[in-house]
């Protein structure tokens, strides 16, 4: 399974629909610059998209895979040997991200031994170092996900975040002897929590116009800040708006409408070709 031949056979074949890769990238909703990865072949589609781009371009998925027209007499042949390669290519895949997380996770369980034996050799008992090691844990469990999984375990990430977020405050209301910890600390993550869910949502139902969901994403942190300011003006004494939240909320004006429009200046050009 060659990818370059691959990206080669898709360019050929999308020629011959009269297709360019705008227009392509439209019908399956990606963007253009997916497909010309393709057909330079830098990447390979999408498992999740495979078969509609063969329906789309009149080829089988084991004609995409070996990158040509495949006659019947081969085509048993063939579609074992596409198999193949992709069984290797995804056991190649689940190693490289198995190792990711070795050393993403290795160093944080140091640092907790670490903290814990200098917490017993210096006090003979578990007192402070119970504060670091329940934060990096909390850490830990909520960036595996996407650790083992890359971008497939954002949405696990998320999940945990969610899950694990209270739990953990309260732990640490717990640990420093303080209630508002967990107050202060839960009306603030309940806020985040929603808002990266949005977040998500934006980018995952915008994936192909990722700079118009950086634009609204943007926009949306300008009410939530407002949001936070309430819920802490009930808790500790201050304005609920002062210049610094209008500096802030004028940079992300600024930095969403630069967004908007590189969108727009990179639609309206795709467009044009």
């Amino acid at each position: 399974m060659n990818q370059t031949d691959i990206g080669k056979f898709i360019a050929k074949c999308r020629k011959e629909k009269q297709l360019t890769q705008v227009q392509l990238a439209e019908i399956l909703n990606i963007t253009d610059r997916a497909v010309s990865k393709w057909e330079t072949g830098k990447s390979m589609p999408d498992s999740s998209i495979m078969l509609e781009l063969c329906e789309i371009l009149g080829i089988t998925v084991n004609e995409l895979l070996s990158g040509e027209r495949i006659n019947k007499e081969y085509y048993d042949k063939k579609a074992e040997e596409n198999l193949i390669a992709l069984k290797r290519k995804d056991e190649n895949n689940i190693k490289k991200n198995v190792i990711i997380a070795i050393i993403f996770s290795l160093p944080l369980f140091v640092g907790m031994t670490a903290c814990i034996i200098c917490d017993i050799a210096l006090s003979g008992n578990l007192t402070w170092s119970l504060i670091p090691v329940s934060s990096i844990l909390f850490a830990w469990i909520v960036f595996f996900p996407a650790t083992i999984l890359g971008k497939k375990g954002i949405p696990g990430s998320l999940i945990s975040l969610s899950v694990f977020i209270l739990p953990y405050l309260y732990v640490l209301c717990t640990l420093v002897k303080n209630r508002l910890v967990f107050l202060i600390g839960a009306a603030m993550s309940i806020i985040f929590i929603v808002y990266l869910w949005l977040v998500f949502a934006l980018f995952h139902r915008l994936r192909h116009r990722k700079l118009a969901a950086a634009g609204t994403a943007v926009l949306l942190a300008i009410p939530f800040t407002v949001l936070i300011n309430l819920i802490l003006v009930r808790f500790i004494s201050g304005p609920v708006i002062d210049g610094w939240d209008i500096f802030s909320a004028f940079v992300l004006l600024i930095i969403a409408s630069a967004l908007f429009v590189s969108d727009h200046v990179k639609n309206k050009s795709a467009k044009s070709q």
